[in-house]
């Protein structure tokens, strides 16, 4: 498929779902509108939604390309995921309750009620930062993906690809928010989901395979072993690490997460963020099984027709990532290279439009007020709302910048696996306020607990080998996060009887 038709395609996508935020909002363009839907979201769509928001451009490329990684993954995501499904019905049963109890617009206004100012804004600025850096990596390494197959082409940098794609974002955000991102979201999540579908269709008839046949070449494969249950002390792999992982990093990086959230409270009543909670999690379960057997069949087509992973640009060394666009673009014929890309589109753009509504909402809330009765009804607060947004947009722009200045993709994983580090004390502040409802604490101290901890366990999971004979962190490293922010928390807690509301 040639760059030009690559491009004609996005124009079309991005004309589309620009068309549809405009219609969303020509009657209601308010705070409300953006920040929660007006409350009254169908839970059906959000649900089936989610499962964009859910499922960056990096999963739809990476989690097929590490089926056949050289350090022997196979099928061991998909331990993760189970473990992400418990996680799902935890955050469903517990914190959603929570939320729904408290009428919270921001989830952090919690912290707020339960322990207190500096608290609050101290696990709002967890998830900016977090949120910020995780989102601007995925869609970095989507906008590489971009560069290399379409924009390489015309000649234009990879600075200008990268605006570009926020700029789109932007266009289609900015006025009605989560509104509009409810419909579109559900639009991509179709496009997601016949993506993977179609993919493994024009894959199997390209190998000449049935779907029983299918089935049976991938089960009889090198690829497709689930369980790792081998050496819990030096693999990464074992189930227990990467379920436990799974289901923890998922209560912190959904349930405490203000994106992921804010969709479901947008809902009409909690029963209805429940069914949305729950059919999601069966999709989400259901759809990663198709990714990873997309994964092998890309191994297997591979092998049968000699294709090599492709060599990164900067390291020359070879990049799972980029096999599965590979063979679309340059190996399939131009029907599936289409429906790749759409997949690949709705994945990364359903995840990063969710996250800048999510930012601008956290912030307008959190450190603006903007849902404090003195404040609802203030007509500039729409406008200083876009603007947040226009900046919030600029600023993930300028982090994808820096990662391509960078230009070591170890030191950006690092930076990523640092972001992924600052969940571990919002587990902490959610367990202490959640569990131990008797205690208070020196709320002026937990900003230096919600430093301190992050690099404690830096220094565990970089020493673990010495400190734990030989052991391995993998996932499970956010429960030791977790678990060192609420020691201290206790550290400097004093017993007082609080009463919610």
């Amino acid at each position: 498929m040639t760059p030009i038709v690559i491009l004609t395609i996005l124009i079309i996508y991005f004309g589309i779902l620009i068309g549809i935020s405009h219609f969303v909002s020509r009657k209601d363009s308010s705070n409300a509108a953006f920040f929660s839907a007006n409350k009254n979201s169908k839970w059906y769509l959000v649900a089936f939604g989610m499962i964009g928001t859910a499922l960056s451009g990096v999963t739809f490329i990476s989690v097929p390309g590490e089926v056949g990684a050289p350090s022997g993954e196979q099928f061991k995501y998909f331990q993760f995921v189970l473990g992400n499904a418990v996680g799902f019905i935890i955050t469903a049963t517990v914190l959603l309750p929570l939320y729904y109890r408290l009428n919270l617009v921001s989830i952090y206004e919690y912290f707020e009620k339960r322990l207190g100012f500096y608290s609050y804004k101290t696990a709002a600025a967890i998830f900016l930062v977090s949120r910020t850096i995780g989102s601007a990596f995925r869609l970095y390494l989507v906008v590489i993906v971009f560069q290399r197959f379409v924009f390489d082409a015309f000649g234009i940098p990879f600075a200008v690809t990268g605006l570009i794609s926020l700029a789109l974002i932007y266009a289609y955000t900015y006025k009605s928010g989560l509104k509009a991102i409810i419909i579109t979201d559900t639009l991509q999540t179709f496009f997601l989901i016949s993506s993977v579908i179609l993919t493994i269709i024009f894959i199997c008839y390209s190998l000449d395979l049935n779907a029983i046949e299918a089935f049976e070449t991938v089960k009889n494969s090198s690829y497709s072993k689930i369980f790792f249950w081998e050496d819990f002390v030096n693999s990464r792999f074992h189930f227990i690490k990467q379920f436990l992982g799974g289901m923890f990093v998922t209560i912190a990086m959904t349930g405490l997460d203000q994106d992921l959230m804010q969709k479901n409270l947008s809902c009409a009543n909690i029963k209805d963020a429940q069914k949305n909670m729950f059919t999601f999690t069966g999709i989400f379960v259901l759809i990663n099984i198709f990714f990873l057997g997309v994964g092998a069949l890309l191994y297997i087509y591979a092998d049968a027709n000699g294709v090599s992973v492709p060599t990164d640009f900067i390291t020359g060394k070879p990049r799972t990532d980029l096999l599965f666009p590979e063979i679309a673009f340059h190996h399939l014929a131009l029907v599936p290279a289409i429906v790749f890309l759409l997949g690949l589109i709705a994945a990364t753009f359903a995840t990063t439009d969710s996250a800048l509504t999510a930012l601008t909402t956290s912030f307008c809330i959190d450190f603006l007020g903007m849902d404090k009765p003195e404040n609802v009804q203030k007509t500039k607060n729409v406008k200083i709302r876009k603007i947040v947004h226009l900046i919030f947009c600029l600023i993930m722009f300028a982090v994808i910048v820096i990662f391509n200045i960078i230009n070591d993709a170890s030191v950006v994983s690092m930076i990523f696996k640092i972001a992924s580090y600052t969940y571990g004390p919002l587990l902490g502040l959610f367990t202490f306020g959640m569990f131990f409802k008797s205690r208070k604490v020196h709320d002026k101290l937990v900003p230096f607990i919600c430093l301190i901890s992050p690099f404690i366990t830096l220094y565990i999971s970089n020493n673990s080998k010495t400190l734990f004979k030989g052991y391995v962190f993998d996932n499970e490293l956010i429960i030791v996060n977790g678990l060192i922010t609420l020691i201290l928390l206790l550290f400097i807690s004093f017993k007082q009887k609080i009463e919610l509301n």
